[in-house]
């Protein structure tokens, strides 16, 4: 098992994912209470997995409750109804992570470490379990109290 990365680089991931949600969506988060986690989602999810590759190397997946994943294509959609996780609704949240990533990618630039991502992949179904060689940090994103997005950052520094 490779250790989690350095905490110091969580904020990148924090800050992009905060201000891109808000920006897209007009829903103001709050950071819960960190965690490490065994990656086992019990309730309907969505999770986007995005790589991460350069000066650090691992995977970062956002993880929304299928309500909550609703709410969000619907909002990046200006309102437009969506009642189900179709082709639509994926495009939305799968650009959702490249964007949050993207846009992590070039505030660790700004800190002189050069990462770039993959293309995001997603999942979507009940009580999934995900593996991984790196440990994971949970960070919840809250939204009204509740936990709008999960962002499990697995990722380690390549030095």
């Amino acid at each position: 098992m490779v250790p989690a990365m350095d905490v110091k680089h969580i904020n990148p991931f924090l800050q992009s994912s905060i201000s891109i949600v808000e920006s897209v969506t007009q829903v103001k988060l709050t950071v819960g209470k960190p965690e490490m986690t065994d990656f086992h989602l019990h309730d309907k999810y969505y999770a986007i997995q995005v790589g991460v590759v350069g000066e650090m190397k691992g995977q970062v997946i956002l993880a929304i409750r299928e309500n909550n994943a609703k709410d969000i294509a619907s909002r990046m959609m200006f309102g437009m109804p969506v009642n189900e996780l179709d082709e639509m609704a994926s495009s939305a949240l799968n650009e959702l992570g490249n964007m949050i990533m993207g846009n992590t990618a070039t505030i660790f630039s700004t800190l002189g470490i050069i990462i770039d991502i993959t293309p995001p992949l997603a999942v979507y179904g009940d009580d999934l379990q995900l593996k991984s060689d790196i440990d994971g940090i949970k960070v919840p994103l809250m939204y009204g109290g509740e936990e709008y997005i999960g962002l499990y950052i697995c990722v380690y520094e390549d030095k």
